[in-house]
């Protein structure tokens, strides 16, 4: 293996305790670009091309205040595969909050815990007072990856190829983006929603696949609310307005940003043609729950079918032995949350909600073939968390069709991150293609990815790459295949020849 470092980055953190800065979870500040990676295991297939980008969470400052996972610094890890070959490179976000702090050697800003109490500057987030980090997730759209906050932020533009950065996204408006932009592949449109203290509380928006911002809507609520994901049918966006937010009364007698299960108020969704204004909004009310991540939608008939994981349990009781971080624990824990995938089906000619339970385990962070998002689809592919922490040990496949669900575990030790699919080349099928993910190896204390290859899920992965060094946990991934890139490129090139 090859490893070309680059210069350090500055630092203040201190040796500590905390779970989420230790472990599996302790923040890498190094950067590289590799080549010539090590196959550990099996061959790198040749059928394979285009690009893996993981996100991750790398504190680099001493915490002002009580410190959360969601905090750190983001910093996006990249494998390429293209001829049977693999090169790896990783770069922190330069957000405008990275570089004000590495200017002052330190942190500026508190976290989700603390926020405006303990923050030396107004910051972003719904709330204010946070640090834009860009940690959560990144996407790729009209050939450029986005990186973006947990909560509201600007949304980073690197390339994906490179990992070059151009700053903030042109077209996110004034009360920035949510974590969790979505790509139409079909129409090369991302869609994509806000949220604020402020009336209306929430805007809807739609970038078309040259990057221009061409619609944008107030979506009216009753108030303050946290919703974090979104999903979309072919013809409709689907919001939500659920019963878990801040405390209005403690925010404003105290100033504290209190999440509590709202007793008595359901669960809400909007429906919203792709390009529609507020007053085309259809309402579906469901059963009070919590949802941070939505799988896919599609239309059947007079119904909008909205797959995701639901929270039996969206505000559990801290875990009794984590002491002073019981709480902190608990709200990562998808066990505690109790995270099952499940259905919503929502009747247009009656205005009728149906639900039903997809499967009993304790399931998040799913993925598809990107190629049916927004249509019926087969198969999807699930996340298994350890219990008591926000790791993953193992997959799930999901048959939606027949109903059978296969399950891979890794070996005790071993977490991975969020594994997208990759299409093979040339697939015809569905899950013709390959899960990839990072994993993290605590018993030997280095990193590698892996691919497993979909139609044959339960032999587990046909490869092993060795990385550079040993990378910290974090949250989102995203496969964004070479032809879609070099199509991105040109539709660039002809637009600035037929503009000059």
């Amino acid at each position: 293996m090859k490893v070309e470092k680059l210069p350090p980055v500055v630092s203040s953190l201190q040796p500590s305790n905390h779970p989420y800065l230790n472990g599996a979870w302790t923040p890498l500040h190094e950067e590289v670009n590799a080549t010539d990676l090590e196959v550990i295991e099996g061959t790198i297939p040749t059928d394979i091309d285009g690009i893996y980008l993981r996100n991750t969470e790398n504190q680099l400052h001493q915490p002002l205040g009580r410190h959360h996972p969601f905090d750190g610094d983001g910093m996006i890890h990249q494998i390429s595969f293209a001829n049977g070959t693999a090169t790896y490179r990783n770069r922190f976000i330069r957000t405008r909050c990275f570089e004000a702090e590495q200017i002052a050697g330190g942190s500026l800003w508190g976290g989700l815990m603390d926020g405006n109490a303990v923050s030396k500057r107004p910051g972003f987030g719904a709330h204010g007072g946070l640090k834009d980090s860009a940690s959560t997730d990144v996407i790729v759209h009209a050939g450029k990856a986005i990186a973006t906050f947990y909560q509201c932020g600007e949304g980073y533009i690197l390339d994906p190829e490179t990992l070059d950065q151009s700053g903030v996204a042109s077209w996110v408006p004034l009360d920035g983006v949510s974590a969790h932009p979505k790509v139409d592949e079909e129409t090369g449109e991302l869609l994509f929603f806000n949220y604020s203290k402020s009336a209306p509380y929430m805007h809807y928006g739609v970038v078309d696949a040259t990057g221009k911002l061409t619609h944008y809507t107030p979506v009216p609520l009753p108030g303050p609310r946290l919703p974090h994901d979104m999903i979309f049918s072919k013809n409709w966006s689907i919001l939500n307005d659920l019963p878990v937010f801040w405390d209005q009364e403690l925010i404003e007698t105290r100033g504290l940003h209190a999440v509590r299960l709202h007793e008595g108020i359901p669960a809400r969704f909007a429906l919203i043609p792709r390009h529609g204004s507020a007053d085309q909004i259809r309402w579906f009310e469901a059963a009070p729950t919590y949802v941070l991540h939505f799988l896919n939608a599609y239309e059947e008939g007079d119904e909008v079918i909205v797959d995701g994981y639901f929270q039996e349990n969206p505000t559990p009781k801290p875990q009794p032995d984590a002491g002073a971080h019981g709480h902190l624990m608990s709200y990562l824990d998808g066990h505690a949350l109790s995270t099952k995938l499940h259905r919503w089906r929502f009747n247009l000619a009656d205005g009728t909600t149906h639900e039903e339970r997809l499967d009993d385990r304790t399931v998040e962070f799913g993925m598809i073939n990107q190629k049916y998002a927004g249509k019926k689809y087969r198969y999807a592919y699930s996340t298994v968390a350890k219990p008591g922490w926000f790791l993953f040990e193992g997959f799930v496949k999901h048959d939606l069709e027949t109903g059978e669900a296969i399950e891979i575990k890794l070996e005790p030790g071993r977490y991975a991150s969020e594994a997208p699919f990759a299409p093979r080349i040339g697939a015809v099928d569905e899950d013709d293609g390959y899960l990839v993910s990072f994993i993290i190896d605590e018993n030997r204390g280095t990193s590698e990815c892996i691919l497993i290859d979909a139609k044959r899920f339960a032999d587990g992965p046909v490869c092993r790459i060795a990385l550079p060094h040993k990378m910290s946990s974090g949250t989102h991934a995203h496969w964004v295949d070479r032809t879609s890139l070099r199509k991105a490129r040109a539709d660039e090139i002809a637009r600035l020849q037929t503009a000059g």
